[in-house]
C-alpha cells in the first residue's frame, strides 16, 4: 500500500474547507510521512507541490493522486543538499500555482551512525539534509505569504532525541533544532499573519522503519511505551499537518504538536 491510499479513498478524513485550492509546498513528499501529506492535501482541493529526491515513488504518487481524481500535483526530483536546486524548485513551482500559502518541512534521512563514526564530511551531509533545507525553504516562501497576507509553516521535528533515543547522535542533533527554529521565527513571521509551529512524531510505520527497525524488540517497545495500542502511521502526522495548515488552526503558532500515541 502506497503511503497516499488512505487518504485518496477514505470517507473518513475530515474536510477543511479553507484548504480549497490553497497552495502547498512539501519537501521530501514522494514517500513515507511526505507522501502522506501531499495525498492528504491534494484530497482537500489543495494545489500542492512536493520535491524529493526519490523520482520513482514521486512519479508513483503523482499518477495516483491523478487517477484518484484529484489535480495533478507540481513536483520535481531534488536533492535538498543542493540549495539552489531547491529554491529554484520552489520559485518554478511558485510561477506555475501561485504564492505558497503553507510549507511543510518534512525532508529527512535517520541514517543510524555512532559517536566515534562521525567525520566533519559526514556531519555535514547529515545537517544538509535534516537541518539546513528548512531555513531556506521558509526563506524562499515568505515573501509570497506577505503578499498573501497570511502563511502556515510546519515544521516536522521528532520524539526520537526527547526518548533519548540512541544511534544518531547527527540525527537528533538536526530534530532538536527543529524547535528552536520555530520557536526562533514565530515573533517575525507572526507579525505578517504567518504561523509557524513544529509536528513531532513518534515512531511511524513507514514502510523504511517496517523493513530496518520494527522487529520483536521494536513490537515490546511499542507496546510498553505507547498509551494507544494501535501503531502510528503517516496519515495520522497527515491529519495534524493539515489541521495546522487550516485556518482553523489560525491562533495558532509557536508550538510544538506532538502526535505519538502517548509515548513521551
Amino acid at each position: 500500500m502506497h503511503p497516499g491510499d488512505l487518504f485518496l479513498n477514505s470517507p473518513q478524513l475530515s474536510i477543511h474547507p479553507s484548504l480549497k485550492n490553497r497552495t502547498v509546498f512539501v519537501t521530501g513528499g514522494g514517500s513515507g510521512i511526505g507522501a502522506a501529506i501531499v495525498a492528504a492535501f491534494a484530497a482537500q482541493g489543495a494545489r500542492v507541490a512536493f520535491i524529493d529526491i526519490a523520482e520513482g515513488a514521486s512519479a508513483a504518487l503523482a499518477a495516483q493522486i491523478t487517477e484518484a481524481g484529484h489535480a495533478a500535483p507540481w513536483w520535481r526530483a531534488c536533492d535538498v543538499r543542493d540549495i539552489d536546486a531547491l529554491q529554484r524548485a520552489m520559485a518554478d513551482a511558485a510561477t506555475e500555482l501561485g504564492d505558497f500559502a503553507v510549507l511543510v518541512n518534512n525532508v529527512a534521512s535517520d541514517d543510524r551512525h555512532t559517536l566515534e563514526s562521525v567525520t566533519p564530511d559526514y556531519y555535514d551531509n547529515r545537517m544538509a539534509i535534516n537541518e539546513r533545507p528548512a531555513l531556506f525553504a521558509i526563506q524562499s516562501v515568505v515573501p509570497g505569504m506577505k503578499r498573501l497576507g497570511f502563511g502556515s509553516v510546519v515544521n516536522l521535528g521528532s520524539t526520537g532525541w526527547q526518548t533519548k533515543g540512541s544511534g544518531y547522535p547527527c540525527y537528533a542533533i538536526a530534530k532538536s533544532s527543529v524547535n528552536g527554529l520555530t520557536r526562533g521565527l514565530a515573533v517575525e513571521l507572526g507579525k505578517d499573519r504567518i504561523r509557524i509551529n513544529t509536528v513531532s512524531p513518534g515512531w511511524v510505520m513507514t514502510e523504511r522503519q517496517v523493513k530496518l527497525w520494527l522487529d520483536d524488540e521494536g513490537e515490546k517497545a511499542l507496546h510498553r511505551n505507547q498509551c494507544l495500542p494501535d501503531k502510528l502511521m503517516p496519515e495520522d502526522i497527515a491529519r495534524m499537518v493539515l489541521f495546522l495548515a487550516s485556518d482553523d488552526a489560525k491562533m495558532c503558532t509557536a508550538q510544538e504538536f506532538t502526535v505519538d500515541a502517548g509515548w513521551t
